[in-house]
């Protein structure tokens, strides 16, 4: 599959995008006004990106914790999205979730929650609707490698086999489990990927750097779908630089080295495709996202509070 330069220079730009989104978090995270957890995917976002480039407006995706490059590669609203982790009405979930439950259901991104794994059979439930109805809707759930260790993501597995559902199980596989690594969780002989292919699904493999390959695996996975051939797991090693939880580097507290975390840096997902585009675009397009950021970050702090009568609103007894 050949990619043209405008196409690269597209995921290109989404990525730095969503970088400097999730600096300024880090950044402004500090001053003690964003009053719930973050956890950022800074260096992770080429998955991101390379996964919804593939898909339509129509299509839906579900997502975890590290959610906001996921939210932000599908075409959430950046404003609501700020809001939100700032606790003001104006968020997309009015103020009442916070970073880890996003939503924006015009650009299809359905939903994010935080417990490892709970969106995984939503989302293949979505998948169920989606095929009874015919709608020719792909269905794309983001998951980490710690999910791959929960009871429900199998029996979702299992499901989506044995319905031939269209959804795309994209894990991005970062090593961590919080602070455990693979080895202490998986048995070094078996990969993800082969743990996912006991189900019987058709499995996929792409460097979680490379955008180009994620978005080509991806592009793949989707004609598989839509054809009706059941669905596809996706595997993308990649790596998170920041804490597991927070806007601070955590390398010091010694769960992982110095040597592993320079090497990683050294495949950043944005210097790969960097020399495709012309430095004077770079600095144009850097200067753009800065005020957007800077827009966004202004609209939300000055954004009221949700009211003591939203307390009872959306609430399903």
């Amino acid at each position: 599959m050949m990619i043209d330069q405008t196409k690269i220079f597209e995921l290109w730009r989404c990525m730095l995008r969503i970088r400097m989104v999730e600096e300024a978090i880090a950044e402004h995270y500090p001053e003690q006004e964003m009053r719930c957890p973050v956890h950022l995917s800074i260096g992770q976002e080429a998955a991101a990106v390379g996964v919804c480039a593939a898909l339509q407006r129509k299509d839906w995706v579900f997502s975890g914790h590290r959610s906001h490059a996921h939210y932000l590669a599908k075409g959430g609203d950046l404003k609501c999205m700020v809001a939100e982790i700032y606790g003001k009405s104006t968020g997309c979930c009015g103020g009442k979730g916070g970073s880890m439950h996003l939503t924006d259901q015009a650009a299809g991104f359905i939903g994010a929650t935080p417990i490892v794994g709970s969106t995984v059979p939503i989302a293949v439930g979505a998948a169920l609707t989606s095929q009874l109805r015919e709608e020719g809707r792909v269905v794309v759930i983001f998951l980490g490698d710690g999910a791959m260790e929960a009871g429900v993501v199998h029996e979702s597995l299992n499901f989506a086999v044995l319905k031939k559902l269209p959804v795309l199980f994209a894990c991005e596989n970062n090593l961590y489990s919080v602070y455990s690594p693979l080895k202490v969780r998986q048995p070094p002989q078996r990969s993800l990927s082969q743990l996912a292919t006991g189900h019987g699904i058709q499995t996929m493999l792409a460097d979680g750097n490379d955008v180009c390959a994620v978005f080509e695996a991806s592009s793949k996975a989707c004609k598989f779908l839509k054809e009706g051939d059941g669905p596809v797991f996706l595997e993308m090693p990649t790596y998170r630089w920041r804490e597991h939880c927070g806007p601070n580097y955590d390398n010091d507290i010694g769960y992982r080295t110095e040597e592993e975390f320079e090497s990683w840096q050294l495949n950043d997902p944005l210097e790969r495709l960097t020399s495709y585009v012309e430095s004077k675009k770079i600095n144009s397009l850097t200067k753009k996202i800065r005020q957007e950021i800077q827009e966004a970050f202004a609209f939300a702090k000055s954004s009221p509070f949700p009211d003591g009568q939203a307390a009872s609103e959306d609430v399903y007894a």
